[in-house]
């Protein structure tokens, strides 16, 4: 193999390596999904106030009409995109959110906020930029063999740390860059060093996922799974957390919408009812899994509470977090609330953050994993705060 080969071989090696061998989901541990919404979105139209008559005053272009809203307690409605997928798994019990919901962090800028969340540090103090939580979490609990995996092109934040994870995109599935000549050759280099299992380890996740793309893709020849958007890439996910891991992590971007938001339809309405499609495929490929699974989705922050000069809306501060998961406290609006006024606004002009999300977490996953408060506060640093979320 020439040198510069060697190179690109080498630059497209899967990042799915982990120390040991491999393993099957834990038979009876829950499963669970962390969802990623990268830009910002706009939680005020996911779940819209339909009792502040201040909303619609303040948003005369984007308001979602109360008319069209779908009305799931006497203050919130969902927004008109999610009617076929999430609203089912609402009225089920399958499906329930948290507004008010984020981060202390101030900063409004994605890049600073995306990690404050993904690492479920302290603000205040040293931070461990090499320490996501949801590796803490894994370690946490390896003693039960937990697998984590990442659904993405490169290693998040949130899943680095000293718990080996592997990652993998699946949104583009094309003849791999590495045919099994070239990883035999690549795997040979490595013997007799501390890299070897690991890289065995790698091809060998990697060829599992590409056999199950290539009777997927043969199927979707006769039509049988659509080939465009989220939802293929979460059936997916199913289909390989069924499987092999119990820990997922995925994200989506696009949810940046400065300029040109629209409201029952336009921008955000198509990115809502397309994640919103995804997630619930996602619950329907899990099957009989589905009741011992939890999906939990989140943004950096949410928006500014008024449209801006261009029809959209600006970095925000607290959000709308989505909880869902077959065998959930579902149906409900979850955690500390306030009316939606111009005084009850943060700084005036965003959701305040009532609901802190370290804390929230820690609540959730005490009740799904039975951590003790020790373990919750090595994991995010604080104490858990039980919303009733399972």
């Amino acid at each position: 193999m020439k040198r510069r080969t060697l190179l690109k071989t080498m630059a497209a090696l899967p990042a799915v390596t982990m120390a040991g061998q491999l393993w099957a989901a834990p038979a009876g541990q829950p499963r669970l999904l962390f969802v990623f919404m990268r830009g910002g979105y706009d939680a005020t139209s996911l779940l819209v106030p339909i009792s502040s008559q201040y909303y619609y005053q303040v948003r005369p272009n984007i308001a979602i009409p109360k008319a069209d809203a779908l009305p799931i307690d006497t203050d919130w409605g969902l927004h008109p995109a999610l009617a076929d997928s999430i609203l089912p798994l609402f009225s089920a019990g399958q499906a329930s959110f948290v507004p008010f919901a984020g981060t202390e962090d101030l900063s409004r800028s994605h890049f600073e906020t995306q990690d404050s969340i993904e690492l479920g540090q302290a603000l205040n103090g040293s931070r461990d930029y090499r320490s996501g939580f949801l590796n803490r979490l894994a370690a946490t609990l390896n003693t039960n063999r937990a697998s984590a995996i990442s659904f993405t092109d490169q290693l998040p934040l949130i899943m680095q740390g000293g718990l080996q994870v592997p990652n993998t995109a699946l949104r583009n599935v094309a003849k791999p860059a590495i045919d099994a000549r070239q990883a035999s050759m690549i795997a040979a280099m490595y013997e007799g060093t501390a890299l070897a299992q690991p890289v065995r380890d790698g091809f060998t996740v990697r060829a599992d996922v590409m056999k199950e793309m290539i009777g997927e893709m043969d199927a979707a020849n006769r039509n049988a799974i659509s080939a465009k958007g989220f939802e293929l890439e979460a059936r997916r996910i199913a289909r390989l957390m069924k499987e092999r891991y119990n820990i997922g992590f995925v994200d989506v971007g696009g949810w940046d919408t400065h300029v040109g938001q629209g409201n029952s339809t336009g921008y955000l309405a198509n990115r809502l009812a397309e994640l919103g499609k995804g997630l619930a495929g996602f619950a329907q490929e899990m099957g009989p899994e589905w009741k011992d699974t939890v999906v939990v989705v989140v943004s950096e922050f949410g928006r500014t509470f008024r449209e801006n000069g261009n029809r959209g809306t600006d970095h925000g501060h607290g959000s709308v977090y989505w909880v869902l998961g077959g065998g959930i406290n579902g149906g409900k609006v979850h955690g500390e609330q306030v009316r939606l006024e111009q005084p009850t606004l943060f700084q005036n002009r965003d959701y305040p953050v009532l609901n802190e999300y370290r804390a929230m977490f820690g609540g959730l996953l005490t009740r799904m994993y039975g951590l003790n408060t020790g373990q919750v506060a090595a994991i995010f640093g604080t104490k858990g705060r039980d919303l009733g979320l399972v």
